[in-house]
């Protein structure tokens, strides 16, 4: 089912009428809220879409956070994690967050979910610290316990780094995709088109309402032929995305560029031969460095995974589940010899150097800049692409980097 945003607000809200009176020890500022005393040890929840559409791009953060402790447990940490599984469902999203607050007394969240807005009202009423990934929604420009590892996305503003790309690679026409379930993906389809036409790249199609999830691609392709594209960027999880760029090839349509933010690395290598043949020659964003550029950092998350028993080509998702929990110990170290979560979220107000562990490369990010960030740190990206069964770098992006166009504006999604 395709909620409308307002239909989801609603829901959110009568669900916390409900809720009233409920408050659990994670609301107190109490240090014992998911927080063995006299320890270093915490208690926390993990919010994304372990199942459900959204699933494709989102389930294997719980992996990068299982890395994430093995980080913590070097520096005198130990992370016990719970999974709240949204089901890429609006009502399932808040139930899973207040079963993670009443129930498992969590100390913090770590959110990685397209629909962690129907739960952040409910979080943030109840005090309790969320870290994560701003793919979603507003709430973590406006809820100050709420803090995404690369920047509060504005997705209304437009940076000229997709534009700077597309030009870079030759592309004429571009056409962009979102989903109209998501703030955050149908804003983003709506910038990377007007970052284009700031290069000089016409925006031949766009379709920022597109339904979440879906595989029906066949009325988009046939609208981005004869609009006579030759670049595609998708804000969507990698089952839209192959779906259209399959169509399109089948369709006589030549792709100078597919550009992707998800599905680099394990979730397409592990996915099987039909997933690597739809996914030859297309380019994949990343907001942290590749694998594939062997640093100190990268290796160290390599080595990290493995620790954990995490096999394969890391995951988007496992990257921000892992920086995650490294931004959460920053935090931790920072909020006093017996943290509570109002001293935590406090320590993360204070942040404006975050380095994700190194893996932003030479580029810090300041986490409670709620103004200015559009695509994260710098407003760069790393830029893979993928040929036979290898993620390979692409020169010049690595990373491409822009600034905000003063003025330049979408419009918000309802």
């Amino acid at each position: 089912m395709i909620y409308s945003r307002k239909r989801m607000l609603a829901l959110v809200a009568a669900v916390l009428i409900i809720a009233t009176g409920c408050r659990s020890t994670a609301s107190t500022g109490k240090a014992n809220g998911g927080a063995t005393s006299g320890t270093r040890t915490y208690t926390i929840g993990v919010l994304t879409d372990s199942t459900g559409p959204a699933a494709s791009g989102n389930k294997t953060s719980v992996d990068g956070v299982k890395a994430g402790t093995v980080l913590a447990s070097r520096d005198g940490y130990t992370i016990k994690y719970v999974v709240g599984d949204t089901m890429t469902s609006p009502a399932t999203a808040l139930s899973a967050a207040q079963k993670l607050v009443t129930q498992d007394h969590v100390f913090a969240v770590i959110a990685y979910s397209a629909l962690t807005f129907a739960a952040s009202s409910y979080l943030t009423a109840h005090g309790v610290p969320v870290v994560g990934g701003a793919i979603d929604g507003p709430e973590w420009i406006t809820s100050k316990n709420m803090f995404s590892v690369f920047g509060a996305l504005h997705t209304t503003n437009v940076a000229t780094t997709m534009g700077k790309f597309f030009k870079m690679q030759g592309v004429t026409s571009l056409a962009s995709l979102g989903y109209s379930i998501s703030p955050s993906s149908s804003e983003s389809a709506k910038a990377s088109a007007e970052s284009a036409r700031a290069a000089g790249v016409t925006p031949g199609y766009l379709n920022a309402s597109f339904p979440f999830g879906s595989t029906n691609v066949e009325p988009e392709t046939l609208a981005m032929k004869s609009a006579g594209i030759d670049g595609f960027v998708g804000s969507t999880d990698p089952n839209t995305a192959f779906a259209l760029i399959t169509s399109l090839r089948q369709n006589g349509v030549n792709l100078k560029v597919a550009l992707l933010p998800t599905g680099y690395g394990g979730d397409l290598l592990q996915a099987g031969p039909g997933a690597l043949n739809a996914a030859q020659n297309v380019y994949f964003s990343l907001g942290y460095e590749p694998v594939e550029m062997n640093t100190a950092a990268t290796k160290q998350f390599a080595s990290d995974l493995k620790a954990a028993g995490v096999a394969g080509e890391p995951t988007v998702a496992q990257y921000n589940g892992y920086v995650s929990v490294g931004l959460l110990l920053r935090g931790l170290k920072n909020a006093g010899p017996q943290p509570t979560q109002a001293s935590l979220i406090t320590a993360f107000s204070n942040i404006h150097d975050f380095t994700a562990l190194g893996l932003f490369g030479s580029h810090k990010l300041d986490i409670n800049d709620r103004d200015n960030i559009v695509l994260g740190a710098d407003n760069c990206v790393w830029v893979t692409k993928l040929e036979g069964s290898s993620f390979k770098l692409v020169p010049g992006a690595d990373p491409v980097c822009g600034t905000v166009i003063p003025g330049k504006t979408v419009s918000p999604s309802s």
